[in-house]
């Protein structure tokens, strides 16, 4: 029996949709790639399985409706806005989707009111990362390195409204240094397949001197982390994870990590 051919779209206008449907394209399982509403370069006709689909981003009945005018079998979305308004909801009942879902157990504290934050970071002696909970474009992380500039950052994200509703509400976490990796997983929601370990570069500058950014580069595989690590990773993070969310009744097609390395 032969493989179901997959008509794949992504949805978004960004480089990580481009490189989404060039790889994709690759495939011989894969018998055309629409994004919407794309680019230039994946609107460029290279390949004549790529092809931009005249549908805005954030217009998701009409994204079902192009979908399933195209058969379309495979929705991938790439930013984190669909996802965040619940793209998948609209898609649920006639495809398939990829998700995405962060591990926040490493959360010290997650507050909607200044009093609490500004309280708690009184209250604690080690240093702190402060992220606003909402999208900020990958700039709504600080890492102070003194009790002032934390407080300066609270004040900013939720009373000066900075990053607007994305710091409504914060999270504070402990700040852990040293080498960080990160780990994209797929999973149909029951087993997990981990991609190559990359790491990523946020902070501007020479010697991560700067503020964080939405992303300055990313490198993939990494050679920080040994094939017991990852090992490790999937066994005590991604597959409990994926195995609670399931018990929940919650739907989980691929999964986030960020995982610390001690060296």
């Amino acid at each position: 029996m032969s493989q179901e051919q997959l008509r794949v779209l992504i949805v978004g206008n960004g480089g990580r949709e481009h490189a989404l449907a060039w790889k994709l394209s690759q495939s011989p399982r894969v018998e055309i790639v629409y994004v919407a509403p794309g680019n230039g370069g994946t609107g460029s006709g290279a390949t004549s399985k790529i092809t931009n689909a005249n549908v805005k981003g954030n217009d998701y009945p009409g994204l079902v409706a192009f979908a399933q005018k195209n058969g379309v079998n495979l929705v991938v979305p790439g930013p984190e806005a669909p996802l965040v308004d619940g793209i998948q909801g609209y898609f649920q009942a006639g495809g398939k989707i990829l998700n995405y879902k962060q591990d926040r157990r490493d959360v010290d504290i997650s507050t909607k009111s200044y009093e609490p934050a500004r309280q708690y970071i009184d209250s604690i002696s080690h240093n702190v990362v402060i992220k606003a909970d909402g999208l900020a474009g990958g700039k709504g992380v600080v890492i102070p390195q003194t009790k002032e500039e934390a407080h300066q950052a609270l004040r900013e994200m939720m009373l000066d409204r900075q990053f607007g509703d994305a710091g409504n509400e914060v999270v504070i976490e402990e700040y852990l240094e040293g080498d960080e990796l990160s780990v994209l997983t797929f999973s149909d929601g029951y087993t997990i397949r981990s991609l190559p370990p990359a790491q990523d570069h946020k902070r501007i500058f020479d010697g991560d001197q700067g503020p964080n950014t939405g992303g300055m580069g990313c490198y993939a595989p990494t050679p920080i982390s040994s094939k017991e690590v990852l090992e490790e990773i999937d066994r005590t993070i991604v597959q409990p994870s994926v195995d609670g969310m399931r018990r929940d009744g919650l739907s989980l097609h691929i999964g986030h990590r960020i995982v610390p390395i001690e060296r």
